[in-house]
C-alpha cells in the first residue's frame, strides 16, 4: 500500500467519539491552519453530523493498532467544485501520534474505499498552503497539485489552500 509503514484501522465515527473530536477540532494547535478551535456547541453539532452522514459520505476514527488508541479522523464527502461533483478528503491526527505515517496510512485506506464506491472520478484535498505536513501527505499519496485557491472553512473564514486532485479511476 504505497510504502506505508504505520498500522492503523478505520472505524466508523461513533457516539462515543466526541472526546476525540474535542482533541482534534477544539485544540488551537490542531486548528491552526483551519481558522481556530470550534466552540463546544459547534463540536457537538459536528459530532452529530459525523454520526449521521449519508449518501456515501464517510467519517472514520483512526485507530493505532499498536496502542488501540483513537488517534485521529479521516473522511470523504461529496462536494461541488468547479461545476463538478467530486469527493473532498480530510484528515487529522492528534499531536503525539503525528510524524509516524498514520495520516498517510489512514488516508490511503480511505482512498481505496472511495475507489470501491466509484461514485466520483476525482478526489480533492485542500490543505492550507502553509500546512507543510498535509501538503506532503497529498504528494506522497499521488495527488496532483492543480493550484492555490481561496477556500472557505469554516463558514465565513477564507484561507489560501492548495487544490490537490487524485484520479480515482487511474
Amino acid at each position: 500500500m504505497l510504502g506505508v509503514s504505520a498500522t492503523v484501522t478505520l472505524e466508523p465515527w461513533g457516539s462515543g467519539d466526541l472526546p476525540l473530536l474535542e482533541r482534534l477540532m477544539g485544540d488551537p494547535r490542531m486548528t491552526e491552519h483551519l481558522g481556530g478551535p470550534e466552540s463546544p456547541d459547534k463540536l457537538r453539532g459536528r459530532q452529530g453530523r459525523y454520526e449521521r452522514l449519508e449518501g456515501g459520505d464517510r467519517m472514520a476514527k483512526i485507530v493505532d493498532v499498536a496502542s488501540g488508541a483513537g488517534v485521529g479522523s479521516v473522511g470523504f464527502w461529496t462536494k461541488e467544485w468547479r461545476d463538478e461533483q467530486v469527493y473532498e478528503v480530510g484528515w487529522m491526527v492528534v499531536p503525539e501520534f503525528q510524524g509516524r505515517g498514520i495520516a498517510v496510512a489512514a488516508t490511503a485506506q480511505t482512498i481505496e474505499l472511495a475507489k470501491r464506491d466509484d461514485k466520483h472520478r476525482f478526489m480533492h484535498a485542500f490543505p492550507n498552503v502553509d500546512n507543510a505536513p498535509s501538503n506532503a501527505i497529498c504528494r506522497k499519496l499521488g495527488f496532483e497539485l492543480l493550484e492555490a485557491c481561496e477556500f472557505e472553512f469554516p463558514k465565513r473564514h477564507f484561507m489560501t489552500c492548495n487544490d490537490w486532485r487524485l484520479d480515482l479511476r487511474a
